[in-house]
């Protein structure tokens, strides 16, 4: 059985306000979804919160950088570190929340749904 992390732990209890918070180990962190929609990641210890061209600029006013998985390389993700206020106003987290799960959900939206396989 695998370890439990206590932080992905507390995340999802902290989040359960948007719906059903589930997690799930990918890659040395965790993949977190509202409602089965992807709209968050935890790696390092750290909570990132999906973003895209209508919210990123909002991260991007307070300074937030994004995750960036390799710090040896440039590249980043579409990810961004929520505000300090996040985890101290259920508001905040909501407002913030709600908005990377919209980008979650119009993400999924803009994904070419799976061909079932010939037999």
């Amino acid at each position: 059985m695998a370890a439990k992390n206590a932080y992905v732990e507390w995340i999802t209890e902290w989040l359960a306000p948007l719906g059903e918070i589930t997690a799930r180990r990918m890659m040395g962190g965790h993949v977190v979804y509202c409602n089965g929609i992807v709209f968050a990641l935890v790696a390092n210890g750290l909570l990132y919160l999906k973003a895209d061209a209508s919210t990123r600029p909002k991260f991007q006013a307070l300074g937030l950088k994004p995750f960036q998985p390799f710090p040896d390389k440039e590249s980043v993700m579409g990810y961004y570190p929520p505000p300090p206020e996040f985890f101290e106003d259920a508001d905040v987290m909501l407002e913030w929340g709600r908005a990377a799960v919209a980008v979650g959900v119009a993400a999924k939206k803009g994904k070419a749904p799976k061909k079932k396989a010939v037999k």
